[in-house]
This record gives structure tokens, sequence and C-alpha cells, in this order.
């Protein structure tokens, strides 16, 4: 029997969230904000209670996600399994579900996407300054990187001692199809576009079959401007370092981290958006083109996929 329990139950009560909800354009704007970033929910009808009422569910569905899942919450799974002490943690089926998925993730990069390396974020601080950790302080670290050491059963998930998970990395998108299906159940005739911070899933085709248009984030904005894409259906999802990195004797260092080194990894794009399918699916793709460095956009080619790159 495992030795610990972790909570799987839903976020306390999230019925009076704040949300908000106004006309834009001939559409109904839900909006809230949830892990950090500002939600929208965009439909394809006039009717207002309607739009409430789904962005209400829509909060709330992302709230839960969130508590469930922050390794900044003391009473979330993620926590159980990081305050194991090497001792198994019960675990429900959507958390081995998103477990497995995060397998997915690191064999399909060869190890690179690893939700075990963020204990790097102990000793690399990306806030814009010139700081670099020391290589001592690095290699300890390195220490507690690996998800290949993970046990992760149907019903169990064993954490050696002293090591963390963090699912930041694949979390908003997860939240974002989780959503977009809650959407999806509930008003299927309806198109709707369900945006975290830029991390984004299109639920249906619009009843006129045209698209939707979403702007595109560029960090070489003030040179090439933002890019307008449209999208029919499925995920859109960026990978960059816009906001997070460090600049040192003329360098500027990616917050992307190679979990083998400790270092980040070298000549990576500034930012790359990819489209796919769903946003999970975007994301994933999007954060392994971030991986090769300076031959990301051979990889996104090699791959087939839509995508915008800029350096």
């Amino acid at each position: 029997m495992a030795a610990n329990q972790a909570n799987t139950g839903s976020a306390a009560s999230t019925a009076e969230l704040p949300v908000s909800v106004q006309p834009r354009d001939g559409f109904m704007l839900g909006t809230f904000e949830a892990m950090a970033s500002p939600c929208e929910i965009l439909f394809e009808t006039t009717d207002s209670e309607l739009a409430r009422r789904i962005t209400r569910m829509a909060c709330n569905e992302a709230k839960r996600i969130e508590h469930k899942y922050s390794r900044y919450r003391p009473d979330s799974v993620i926590s159980a399994i990081n305050n194991s002490q090497g001792q198994p943690v019960d675990i429900d089926q959507e958390t081995l579900r998103l477990l497995c998925f995060a397998n997915t993730c690191y064999q399909l990069s060869e190890g690179m996407f690893d939700i075990t390396s963020g204990v790097l974020g102990k000793v690399w601080h990306f806030d814009g300054s010139d700081r670099l950790p020391d290589k001592a302080d690095i290699d300890a670290v390195l220490s507690l990187i690996g998800w290949h050491r993970v046990d992760l059963s149907p019903q169990t998930v064993t954490l050696p001692a002293g090591m963390q998970l963090d699912v930041g990395g694949i979390g908003k998108e997860y939240a974002v199809d989780c959503v977009a299906a809650l959407v999806s159940e509930q008003v299927p005739e309806v198109s709707v576009v369900v945006n975290f911070g830029g991390d984004i899933q299109v639920s249906r085709r619009r009843l006129n079959d045209q698209p939707w248009y979403i702007g595109i984030e560029n960090p070489l904005q003030e040179e090439q401007g933002e890019t307008l894409v449209k999208i029919y259906q499925g995920g859109l999802a960026t990978s960059g370092d816009a906001r997070r990195y460090l600049l040192h004797n003329g360098k500027r260092y990616s917050h992307i981290l190679n979990p083998n080194t400790g270092y980040p990894i070298e000549l990576p794009p500034r930012s790359v958006t990819v489209a796919a399918e769903s946003c999970t699916q975007a994301g994933l793709l999007a954060t392994l083109a971030m991986l090769q460095g300076q031959n990301a956009e051979g990889f996104l080619t090699e791959q087939g996929l839509t995508h915008w790159v800029y350096r």
C-alpha cells in the first residue's frame, strides 16, 4: 500500500471566482485570471448569459487544474509527490495520464524534456540581469535530475528523495485542452477560442467557415511588428525567452535549460510558435524545437509543421 495519498479532490469552492464577459466585435469575450496568465474565452455568439455561464465553468476548471498541479501550493498533488521522501504516492487516473504524457515528452526529446529539471530554478534566476550561477552549484543540482529514476505505475508514483516534479512546462497547455473539451461538451454548436496567455485551442470551425485571426507576440516587435495568423480549428502554442533571460558579457542566456548539462540551450530562437491538432501537442513541439537550438527551424520543417520562428 502506498505510504502517501495525493489530494485528488476538486479545488475549494470556485463558484464565485471573478469573471468578466463583454461584447467584442460581434462576439462575446469572457476573461479571468489563472495560472499566472490572463485567460480569454472568445465565443461565436452574442448570447451574454451563455458566455457568462461557460466562462465561469472554464474559470472553475482552470483553477481546479492549477490547484491540483501547482508545485507552489502545499495541498497540490505535485507537492504531495515532491514531499514524499522516496515513498510511493497514490495517484488518480488524471494524474497518471499527465505523467504518462510527461514520459512521452521525455522519450521523444531523448531526455531533454524532463519534468524533474525544474530544480535548476534553484540556481538559475532569469531576471534579465547579468548574474550567472557558479558551476559547483549547477553540478550539485544535476544529481537531482532524471525522469528515468521515477517509478510510475498505474496506481502510484515514487520519486527519489530530494528530487522534484514540475509540470509547469505542460500544465497550461493541458488546462487549455481540458477547458476546450469542456466547452465543446457544453456548447458543441458554437466555435470557441480558448486563450491562456497565448496558448490557444479553437474548439470547432465557425458556422460561416471563416478563420479566427490570432496575433502572435513578436519578441522583435519594434522591428517587425505582430504576426497575424489564421486558424480554423486546433491548437497554437509558443515557447520562447522574450521575458526570461540573462545577459552576461554581451551573451544572451535563454531560460530553456539543458537537463544534461544544467546550462541554457545554445543559440535557441527568441520564440517558436507551432500549430497542431491540440494545444498540448503544439506546446510539446514548440518546446522540442527550442531544445534544438540553432536547428529549430530544420526540426520543424522536417516534421511538416506550420510554424513561426523569431531569432
